[in-house]
């Protein structure tokens, strides 16, 4: 408008006319006063660098702010808080339905991620991931984990909660190993492992260590292992307990096992679940040929 109104000596009518704009609509001056919302914004960013606008604004509503989400988003892209992501072009496969999982401990999903501390040390950490609930249920960080460490990490779990009915893995030396497989086979879990080369099809702990990497391994410094087991250990108490998890409705992922199990059937919308209403989640369920019984 001013533009126009310098090149061509017009007045402010004539050109809102020309442009078919109300004068009291070029004239408007917002006086709305967002500097709370604004302040509370930046500090939640500045703890959690990591998190978008949805996650900020569970936040908020969990600290008592009463906002709506696009006024969270506006904002949030004004002050340049957006987060950069590198997202890769999307190659379309036909890949075998996975199975409908419908309780906990139906499928475990297990893989590792490396890292380096300060002194030099190479970090191995072996994440356990509920498929269902998507709980974080183990965190083991060394500087080497062969398969028998590996067992006894899931011997505790299994001790804690209950064994699993399956378990799903890559190829790696430690789960092919043949001491990983007779404690599958003596436990009566069935090891599900996925194609080489296709870390899609263990989905749940591939996205698991993504986070993993992006909001604690990144973003944090370990002077040797021990600190690093210190930090990590804190990181999944706060995955469990207080990170909002968007694949269950911005809850966390106790929070949505401790509903499960006050009323199942609620969350999965059936009237009620039982081992003959649970669709199988063996190796059948999920595609693939379990093969012959081993003797």
């Amino acid at each position: 408008m001013r533009r126009l109104a310098a090149e061509f000596g017009a007045s402010e009518r004539h050109v809102c006319e020309l442009m078919g704009i109300a004068r009291m609509s070029h004239r408007y001056e917002s006086r709305r006063d967002e500097s709370q919302l604004r302040a509370q914004l930046l500090r939640l960013a500045r703890e959690k660098p990591r998190f978008g606008y949805r996650r900020l604004h569970v936040l908020m509503k969990g600290e008592g702010a009463v906002v709506n989400h696009k006024k969270v988003q506006r904002v949030y892209r004004e002050l340049g808080l957006s987060v950069k992501r590198t997202r890769r072009k999307k190659l379309m496969r036909m890949l075998r339905p996975q199975p409908v999982l419908s309780a906990p401990n139906q499928a475990w999903a297990i893989d590792f991620v490396s890292d380096m501390a300060a002194s030099g040390q190479r970090l191995r950490i072996f994440s356990v991931v509920d498929s269902f609930t998507r709980e974080c249920l183990a965190l083991e960080v060394d500087t080497s984990l062969p398969s028998r460490r590996i067992s006894r990490v899931l011997e505790a779990v299994v001790l804690q909660r209950g064994r699993p009915v399956a378990i799903r893995c890559d190829n790696g030396p430690e789960m092919t190993s043949r001491h990983f497989l007779a404690w599958c086979i003596e436990r009566r879990i069935d090891m599900v492992h996925i194609q080489p080369g296709k870390p899609t099809q263990n989905a749940h702990v591939e996205s698991f260590n993504g986070r993993l990497r992006d909001e604690c391994l990144n973003v944090s410094w370990f002077w040797n292992l021990f600190d690093a087991r210190r930090k990590i250990a804190g990181w999944r108490d706060e995955y469990n307990r207080e990170r909002p998890h968007s694949a269950l409705n911005y809850r966390t992922p106790e929070e949505f096992a401790r509903q499960w199990s006050a009323s199942p059937s609620l969350l999965l919308g059936t009237a009620e679940i039982g081992p003959a209403s649970r669709q199988p989640c063996g190796l059948a369920a999920l595609g693939l040929d379990p093969g012959p019984t081993p003797q």
